[in-house]
């Protein structure tokens, strides 16, 4: 039986991109009405079936568990997916990323922790990170297991999500045993090429938009800060991980540059650069087939370093 929505799956992309540039001609609301409405999300897209969401309090930061059901074994011997959600860390919440994250829970078979971090403008850099390690460090000291973890996220997510890892990785503790990585936003100096090169095919961010986006959560700290973009880090020592994106993205270069310099820090880093693929198109997955392939192909990445880590866990024990 398919995990997927019913209905699911008749839009093509050029579709979704006409949809998307309509509605930004709406113009730019309030934050916090925008706050409201990316929470809407939750009743435009709704979480698939199967999945149960339960509140957790991680030492005082709020978070939310969403859980599939009838997953073997006890909650701590559970495969985790600690989740960092998208909206360029001034707006987005666990609310507003159920779809997706309750999508991810069954194909990788797992539970997700999807953490409400702070948010800017209340709350700049480094708030997020600060959060990000904390919901970490959570889930060690409640005894999950590191290689049966791993760290995702989207856009600012993504680029949280990486950030997340280094310091973690600063602080000594081990590390998960995977991480995946939507549309990441992991430079924050915007000046990649494909902030003109994508400019026009992007129906979603603008560099103007982003570059605004950027100022209001740094404020004024430097954008060449590693946990502001990990990009620019000694990306050594982390984890393998998944990083995909849209070919018609202006964050493409965010991308494919974090996954050169992965790789030349010796990282186990994979990038799938979907053509015609716009921001976070994971998003739309009850609409847009190539949105649910994406998120299928992370479960399958996710659950197949699950299994590496875990078999070489278990040598190590033997020997």
């Amino acid at each position: 039986m398919s995990n997927r929505p019913e209905g699911q799956g008749g839009m093509s992309i050029e579709r979704l991109k006409h949809l998307v540039r309509e509605r930004s001609k709406r113009g730019e609301l309030p934050l916090a009405e925008r706050r409201k409405v990316m929470d809407g999300n939750a009743q435009q897209f709704p979480m698939p079936e199967g999945v149960t969401v339960a509140a957790a309090d991680l030492g005082g930061l709020h978070a939310e568990w969403h859980v599939p059901a009838a997953l073997p074994g006890a909650p701590r011997e559970q495969r985790t997916i600690l989740y960092f959600h998208g909206g360029g860390y001034v707006i987005g919440s666990p609310v507003s990323h159920r779809h997706i994250t309750g999508q991810l829970a069954l194909d990788a078979r797992a539970r997700i922790l999807s953490v409400d971090y702070a948010l800017a403008p209340e709350h700049p850099f480094p708030a997020a990170v600060n959060d990000g390690v904390k919901a970490y460090r959570w889930l060690l000291d409640q005894g999950h297991a590191p290689q049966r973890i791993a760290i995702a996220g989207d856009s600012a997510g993504g680029g949280l999500t990486v950030a997340t890892l280094l310091a973690a990785r600063d602080e000594g503790l081990p590390m998960p045993a995977a991480a995946s990585l939507i549309s990441p936003w992991s430079d924050l100096t915007c000046a990649t090429g494909s902030y003109e090169s994508r400019a026009a095919a992007d129906p979603m961010i603008t560099p103007e938009g982003i570059r605004a986006l950027a100022a209001t959560y740094l404020a004024g700290a430097d954008p060449r800060n590693p946990l502001a973009s990990p990009n620019l880090a000694d990306l050594r020592g982390l984890p393998p991980m998944l990083i995909q994106v849209g070919d018609d993205e202006v964050l493409l270069d965010d991308s494919r540059d974090l996954a050169a310099r992965a790789k030349a820090a010796g990282v186990d880093v994979e990038l799938e650069v979907a053509p015609d693929m716009i921001h976070v198109w994971h998003a739309f997955y009850q609409m847009l087939p190539e949105g649910a392939q994406a998120i299928a192909a992370m479960g399958a990445y996710l659950t197949a370093r699950w299994n590496n880590a875990e078999r070489h866990s278990a040598h190590r024990s033997a020997v």
